[in-house]
């Protein structure tokens, strides 16, 4: 894959859908892990997927509902990292290669629970 030299976190990455190699959704990218570059810009490590990294964007009130959310459906309080280098396509929607992890329980509930009852929003593969 070509990758772009430059990155902007907000429009080419953050939020984007997460696809499987197979077209299977797996959950948005919540947030990115970036590298700790002393002689050189940062660059992305991995894509973070999951509760645990969304809630912390979100705000202290939102971050501690997912985190008890978590705690209730059995999720660790650790995201999914899915290695930048897993990245096969980057447009639109992120593709990564077959065997990516899938989307934590908290992720699901939330899913089934409160996003498909939005009015126009469509549900997602499973």
């Amino acid at each position: 894959m070509d990758r772009p030299k430059v990155l902007y976190a907000e429009a080419d990455l953050l939020d984007r859908q997460l696809v499987a190699a197979d077209g299977r959704l797996i959950g948005k990218v919540d947030d990115l892990e970036l590298s700790d570059e002393r002689d050189g810009p940062p660059h992305v490590v991995a894509l973070l997927v999951g509760s645990a990294a969304l809630g912390p964007r979100l705000g202290r009130g939102p971050a501690r509902w997912l985190a008890a959310l978590g705690r209730r459906r059995g999720t660790a309080g650790t995201p999914i990292a899915i290695g930048y280098g897993d990245v096969t396509e980057l447009s639109t929607a992120v593709t990564v290669r077959e065997g990516t992890p899938a989307p934590d329980l908290a992720e699901r509930w939330l899913r089934d629970h409160i996003i498909d009852r939005i009015p126009g929003a469509r549900r997602a593969d499973r």
